[in-house]
């Protein structure tokens, strides 16, 4: 797998540091970022725009660049692309050109995840997901999320280890159909991530996330030396 960089970035509200963020949003984003922002609730909206600006300063500290000089370049599978796009895969451009990274943001329980490979070709994808076990506990979960193959290797895990085990797959799930594009318009339970080319998980040493935390990540680079311009798992 390709170089991958990852940062954990812990609950900011915990720490009174809202007013900090949209200062620092107010000085880095775009008016269509911090538009998206007033349209939702109060502390969603301090949640996405915290989400923003840490995306932005990682993509600007591993290129080099600065932060307030980046331009969003989401793209959507069904939307497409253009400077008003806010949703999709992120991405930016600098001085009208793509920065060559790919991207992926998670959030869970105030927790931030960060993932980014640098020097991508345009075709790259780049998935990641965190989960905490403790939201995997709710009846039906297995029949919703599982595919009866992951169901059957769970028969004979002990329950108190079961939220860890569940949380893992669904780490892979989402980090999978976020690579994918796909997205949760496909359904969970008809993903089998036990094992997919390009899928891994990531333990808390990686990420800095707390220890109980489940996270992967799904990569899918061109295929090197085919000339046929399509993509691969690596």
């Amino acid at each position: 797998m390709a170089q991958l960089e990852v940062r954990a970035i812990p609950p900011f509200l915990l720490s009174g540091e809202a007013a900090a963020v949209r200062r620092d949003a107010e000085r880095l984003l775009d008016g269509s970022e911090l538009a998206r922002a007033r349209a939702m609730a109060p502390a969603a909206g301090a949640v996405f725009l915290a989400g923003r600006v840490a995306q932005r300063v990682f993509a600007a500290e591993l290129m080099s660049l600065p932060a307030v000089e980046l331009a969003p370049a989401y793209s959507c599978p069904r939307c497409g692309a253009g400077p008003g796009l806010g949703h999709g895969r992120p991405g930016y451009s600098y001085r009208g050109a793509r920065v060559p990274l790919a991207l992926s943001l998670s959030r869970a329980d105030g927790w931030t995840l960060l993932a980014a490979v640098v020097d991508t070709a345009p075709e790259t994808r780049l998935g990641a997901d965190i989960e905490n076990p403790s939201r995997t506990g709710f009846g039906g979960f297995d029949e919703v999320a599982l595919t009866p193959a992951e169901r059957r290797t769970l028969r004979d895990t002990k329950a108190e280890l079961l939220p860890a085990a569940r949380a893992r797959l669904w780490a892979r799930k989402e980090a999978w159909l976020k690579m994918t594009g796909d997205g949760l318009r496909t359904a969970p339970s008809a993903v089998d991530v036990r094992e997919c080319p390009g899928l891994r998980d990531l333990g808390p040493a990686e990420t800095g996330l707390p220890s109980h935390f489940a996270a992967a990540v799904a990569l899918s680079m061109p295929v090197q030396g085919s000339g046929s311009g399509g993509s691969g798992s690596s």
